[in-house]
Formats: C-alpha cells, structure tokens, sequence
C-alpha cells in the first residue's frame, strides 16, 4: 500500500467544488484511492459524499492511501490537486 500525506490548500476545504473535482480525478484512476484524517476511517477519494463526510478543512492535513498497479501515479495526481487552491474561478 503506498501513501502520501498532504495538507488542504482550497480556502473551502474539500466541500464542493473542491470534493467535486477530487471525486472525478479519484474516480478517474485505474485503482481505487481513500483518504482520511490521522484519526478517522478513510473514504473513497471519489465519492463526493464521503469527501464531504471526512470533514477536511483549510490547512487540514489527510492522507492519502492506494494499492495497485499505477497507484504511486494516481496518488501524486491526487495528492497535487488536494495540495492546489481548487475553489477559486
């Protein structure tokens, strides 16, 4: 299982927009990517719902966890847009 640790950086969180476009790439990937805060259970990174549910603010720092063929790939994709400002126009 591979992993990468990032912090937060859309102003909203991962609410919205911000969850919307996560839940797409995540979903996008050819293997299956949770995420999570340091003590909760993680969530599939392309569920819009479960994103919302994780509760990650601005500055917040989750991690995020994939195993499989591709996954260091997919993980640094979705660690570089967890880690960009994806609530501005």
């Amino acid at each position: 299982m591979f992993e990468r640790r990032v912090t937060v950086a859309s102003k909203v969180g991962l609410h919205a927009r911000p969850a919307a476009l996560l839940a797409k790439a995540a979903s996008a990937q050819s293997v299956k990517i949770t995420i999570r805060k340091d003590e909760t259970d993680p969530v599939e990174a392309g569920s819009i719902l479960g994103l919302m549910t994780l509760g990650a603010s601005h500055g917040d720092e989750v991690v995020l966890a994939a195993e499989g063929e591709g996954a260091e790939e997919a993980l640094d994709e979705i660690a570089d847009l967890v880690g960009t400002e994806l609530d501005a126009e």
